[in-house]
């Protein structure tokens, strides 16, 4: 069986394999193990095939999943409700997905352990000091 014959490409440029265009080899990361020294797919098609990877490794879901639950959610953050959701929050010990927050918020709740109980004392604690001379 014969090797598929690629599209030639410019001097300097390169054809990916994943969207199929000619780019500059700027835009390819080394692989030092490949015959030109460069990857077979683009820096932008390598992103796109990590974040889609990393969702599912990370929390079991695809792309479309976290658009639904971000649509769900208004296109903002459960939170806070005005910034946009755009990372997905999983209980730490079930790795149960809950909502796709804005970085503020999530990493608010990661600083605070996730300790319903922190959280708690957090808010009294910001309730109690309204309208004192130190707010």
């Amino acid at each position: 069986m014969g090797r598929r014959s690629r599209p030639s490409a410019p001097e300097g440029y390169k054809h990916c394999l994943g969207c199929g265009e000619a780019k500059p080899q700027s835009e390819w990361h080394r692989n030092s193990a490949a015959s030109d020294g460069l990857a077979t797919r683009c820096k932008a098609c390598r992103a796109i095939g990590n974040r889609v990877g990393h969702l599912k490794r990370a929390y079991g879901i695809t792309e479309a999943e976290r658009d639904e639950m971000i649509a769900m959610q208004g296109g903002v953050c459960c939170i806070c409700l005005t910034a946009p959701a755009v990372h997905v929050d999983h209980c730490h010990e079930t790795g149960r997905v809950r909502g796709v927050l804005c970085l503020n918020c999530n990493m608010g709740l990661g600083l605070l352990k996730e300790n319903p109980d922190r959280i708690r004392r957090a808010i009294q604690y910001l309730e109690g000091t309204r309208g004192s001379q130190h707010s």
